[in-house]
């Protein structure tokens, strides 16, 4: 496993940091991974789960107009 060191933190930061952990039953370390793993996003499963999703739309046929367009027709008013 990687480790990451964050210098010059502001305490502030830091108090709330722990206040979280705190809330949330954790240690500030596992706090802040839980906070980092969230922030990281999953680039190819959420596109996978779009094409499912498209996949799902076109065996019931489903269609939507572009609303690229839509907001065109909307600022040209």
């Amino acid at each position: 496993m990687a480790q990451v060191l964050v210098r010059q933190l502001d305490e502030k930061v830091v108090d709330r940091l722990k206040k979280r952990a705190q809330e949330h039953g954790r240690s500030l370390e596992s706090e802040v991974r839980t906070i980092l793993e969230e922030a990281v996003l999953d680039y190819e499963g959420a596109w996978e789960r779009i094409e499912q999703f498209h996949k799902r739309l076109k065996k019931y046929r489903r269609t939507f107009s572009d609303s690229a367009e839509l907001i065109r027709e909307d600022r040209n008013r």
